[in-house]
């Protein structure tokens, strides 16, 4: 079987690093936000001490990921929106890895992984906003205080409704689930659904791994170093 190098041992550290983070401030958040909950576990100060703490660190690993190139190179890509990608979003067999009406060129993530990321990194921005209101209410007017507090209730439910989607979504893809665990992807699963970021990855030395090896040599990323015809 052969394998590809998917990410680097940093991409995969700010990713496990952030959702560790997510999820303690979900569940924090749960157990302040829901009576029965509050009731059921309490320690209310205590929770509340985790959940600002772990909120105002959410960007911290983001932050220290842009020290890694591969990192950098996966927000590139994710900021970058090509013909293809909306092509993926109308599609209804953009997961059917027989093939529907043709794979297309997907690169290293697709439609989906793009936007959520777009939105991850959003959402993150404005908890951090609406939370240093609530933590700090001294400076800020009754209506600002009132406006962060509905903001991040609000936000908080939508964040934990995407990120059951998005953990639904990945232990449901063992092959995305491997690639974030150990680095590798099987190459019949990148050329099932990912298939331009496969051609390229296959053509570039760097991102290829025999099943033996390690997955941790840290790359650019080959799908831009060479392009196959008609990706962006």
């Amino acid at each position: 079987m052969q394998w590809l190098m998917r990410f680097t041992r940093a991409e995969r550290s700010v990713h496990h690093a952030t959702a560790l983070l997510m999820l303690v401030c979900l569940v924090t958040a749960a157990l302040l936000y829901f009576p029965f909950l509050t009731t059921l576990v309490g320690r209310r100060e205590t929770v509340k001490t985790v959940h600002v703490w772990c909120g105002f660190a959410l960007p911290v690993p983001i932050v220290l990921g842009l020290l890694s190139r591969a990192f950098r190179a996966d927000v590139r890509r994710l900021n970058r929106f090509a013909p293809h990608d909306w092509e993926w979003l109308r599609r209804r067999d953009r997961r059917d890895v027989r093939g529907g009406r043709g794979i297309l060129p997907v690169g290293k993530f697709n439609a989906g992984q793009k936007l959520n990321a777009a939105f991850t990194a959003g959402a993150i921005l404005l908890m951090l906003a609406t939370g240093e209101i609530l933590t700090f209410p001294g400076p800020w007017p009754d209506e600002w205080r009132t406006g962060a507090t509905f903001v991040h209730d609000w936000l908080f439910l939508i964040v934990l409704a995407v990120t059951a989607g998005h953990l639904w979504m990945a232990f449901g893809d063992r092959g995305a689930l491997t690639a974030m665990r150990t680095g590798r992807a099987d190459l019949g699963w990148a050329r099932r659904h990912h298939a331009g970021w496969a051609d390229a990855a296959v053509n570039d030395p760097a991102g290829r791994a025999d099943a033996g090896r390690g997955a941790e040599r840290p790359r650019a990323g080959p799908e831009f170093a060479k392009r196959p015809p008609g990706m962006p």
